[in-house]
């Protein structure tokens, strides 16, 4: 097994064609202006991705409605007052002629207070985090029908929003607690009418909002999912549920379903587990594999008639390799590895590496965080990663830079 398998060529559903199996998966930059347009520092942190190599980039969070942030300073297309900025970022990010889509997403319960002291979600559930670690979430209302649908409508227009800014495809968040994985889980979705109860109505928000944005950009442009395998959680989505739920994907349009896990509650993404797991939990002598996902992404792929991308803990090429090579996913995302070196897939196919660089076993779980996106921003400021930042003044300096985009935030509603 070679790289060659992870530079073939993976055609789409709708007809476009991905040029290798390698992808630039989405992680929140957090360099917006005040009113949530792109920036010049955005279109330098991909550009400098369009050339690395992967065959695809995604972005990170776009979110759909301003009041419903992930963070300060997210990308937010609620109206077309941004296009022009969105048009020169998707210009950046498709210079090197690969693929780059836009992930769009609405948090729901998952924003700051301070953002928003009364989010909507599936029901008014709160979320369970740890206090004094910098998270401050408020409860949240459950929905109505009519914010269910105009949620709906605007994640439409979001999806066409971007594609007339020239980005070439889109991507619906639907995993990691933002709202469709609220709607998905019975831990948050409590809801007794036809949006809650069974897994097909947990299932309908998503379904009704991939086929508007079908409807809203047109049967030849790539449309993908972000799915949690599992929530990693006792009580919530199952993998038994992602499995049955891809076969009611079956019957849709979708060009690519991205695989991964956990939550702001259960931080599987990363590789850590702070509540007990549920029917998921794998016993320790079945770990096998490097990447966090991997045991379960086979059902789900045996299950599903589109390709299948899988994120979250891939450090091998022969993991990678064989992987795809087993036919149990057709996509690898890699993250971290490309804040630490933006080459990396380059060096994957000319053979030059063997393994990506990981920088995070040396960084405790609570400062991953803040040392991913401090070194986020030196790469939008042209700068080369500091490997050597200690996770510690990373953290703290992440904290204050949060603060000061919290204010920008702040004061430009005051405005």
């Amino acid at each position: 097994m070679t790289p060659k398998t992870l530079a073939a060529p993976l055609p789409l559903p709708c007809g476009a064609v991905l040029a290798n199996r390698l992808a630039k998966a989405a992680m929140s930059e957090g360099y917006s202006d005040a009113a949530g347009h792109a920036t010049p520092r955005l279109e330098a942190l991909y550009r400098r991705w369009a050339q690395s190599g992967a065959g695809l980039l995604l972005s990170g969070n776009i979110q759909v409605d301003p009041t419903h942030l992930e963070r300060p300073l997210n990308v937010v297309v609620s109206d077309d007052s941004g296009l022009a900025a969105l048009s020169a970022m998707a210009a950046a990010g498709t210079s090197g002629g690969m693929h780059f889509w836009a992930q769009i997403s609405h948090t729901g319960r998952q924003v700051d207070a301070k953002i928003n002291p009364a989010p909507l979600s599936a029901s008014a559930v709160e979320i369970d985090v740890i206090r004094g670690r910098g998270f401050d979430f408020a409860a949240p209302r459950a929905m109505t029908e009519a914010q269910i649908e105009a949620a709906i409508a605007q994640f439409a227009f979001t999806a066409r929003t971007v594609k007339a800014a020239g980005f070439t495809g889109v991507q619906l968040h639907a995993a990691h607690g933002y709202l469709i994985s609220q709607f998905l889980s019975l831990h948050s979705n409590t809801r007794t009418d036809r949006w809650g109860g069974s897994l097909e109505n947990r299932s309908r928000f998503l379904l009704e909002t991939l086929a508007a944005v079908r409807a809203a950009v047109g049967p030849a442009f790539p449309v993908s999912i972000k799915l949690n395998t599992s929530d990693f959680q006792k009580g919530a989505f199952t993998n038994a549920e992602c499995v049955a739920l891809v076969g009611m994907l079956n019957s849709s349009t979708l060009d690519l379903l991205e695989l991964s896990g956990g939550s702001l509650e259960q931080p599987k993404q990363v590789g850590a587990a702070l509540k007990e797991e549920g029917e998921d939990k794998l016993p320790e002598s079945t770990r096998k594999r490097e990447a966090y996902f991997v045991e379960f992404a086979g059902a789900v792929k045996a299950a599903a008639q589109m390709p299948v991308m899988v994120t979250g803990g891939f450090r091998t090429v022969a993991g990678m390799v064989e992987a795809v090579a087993n036919g149990e996913l057709d996509v690898i995302g890699l993250g971290r590895p490309m804040i630490a070196d933006p080459e990396t897939p380059r060096k994957i196919l000319s053979g030059e590496i063997a393994k990506t660089l990981t920088p995070e076993t040396n960084i405790a779980l609570f400062h991953l965080l803040g040392w991913n996106n401090m070194q986020l921003e030196r790469l939008g400021d042209g700068l080369e990663p500091d490997l050597d930042l200690p996770g510690d003044a990373a953290s703290a300096a992440f904290k204050a830079l949060e603060t000061g985009n919290f204010a920008t935030l702040m004061q430009s509603r005051l405005a």
